[in-house]
């Protein structure tokens, strides 16, 4: 049951996409959620449901769109590549990319409960007393949401270990660049004699989810007794 060097290097990788990709989702996600859960606004239901879309979208449409868009011949991957350098096509970063587009809607989720778990009450009292948006946002708000941003950046993290469909839709499968635990256990599903290390990549796989799921549910039960218990 030993790793071999490959398999460690698609551990190593599939981390690191998952990371980049949550540290990348993360501020975009907490903002939707602020709008989401804080704000009444024309189009507010039809943003909804576009950050909700990847959920219900097959993933090779995902992989599709992202491969219009940030292709080398997409307006944003011409423009990042030209103006950051920042190459998508074949690259881990397209990788990330992908995976951060379809862990974005259950992280929001996440931290949509957590912001709406939080007693206006004590902001307004916080208020009252004279302190600024911006102090009660960071004294109160935050501290009492933070349990669920964490539990949302957790299950984010799981989301994008698991991605395959649109990753291997938009970045393809190459090895040491784009090929991610769930591609290396579907590329070695396709070779006779590779049962062992099937096994091997979905034991680690199971157990990497898992934890996380456990995690998050964790994390989510301290935002408040009764409310925002659950994030899935």
């Amino acid at each position: 049951m030993a790793l071999s060097p490959d398999e460690w290097a698609i551990i190593t990788l599939s981390l690191k996409v998952s990371g980049v990709a949550v540290a990348a989702c993360l501020p975009v996600a907490f903002g939707l959620a602020w709008l989401l859960a804080r704000r009444r606004f024309p189009g507010r239901i039809l943003l909804d449901a576009l950050v909700h879309l990847p959920l219900v979208l097959p993933p090779v449409v995902t992989g599709w769109l992202l491969l219009l868009a940030f292709g080398t011949t997409g307006p944003l991957g011409r423009w990042f590549a030209e103006t950051l350098g920042i190459v998508f096509m074949f690259r881990w970063t397209g990788a990330a990319l992908a995976a951060a587009v379809m862990a974005l809607p259950l992280m929001v989720r996440a931290m949509r409960l957590s912001i709406e778990a939080v007693d206006h009450r004590l902001e307004q009292a916080a208020e009252t007393l004279g302190a600024s948006r911006p102090r009660v946002f960071a004294t109160i708000t935050l501290p009492l949401a933070l349990p669920g941003l964490l539990a949302g950046a957790v299950l984010g993290f799981a989301r994008s270990l698991g991605e395959f469909g649109a990753t291997i839709t938009f970045v393809s499968n190459i090895p040491g660049e784009t090929r991610t635990l769930p591609i290396a256990i579907y590329s070695a599903l396709q070779v006779p004699g590779s049962e062992a290390v099937v096994t091997r990549l979905a034991l680690i796989a199971v157990a990497l989810s898992l934890v996380a799921l456990v995690a998050s549910e964790v994390l989510a039960r301290r935002t408040g007794p009764g409310r925002g218990g659950h994030v899935l």
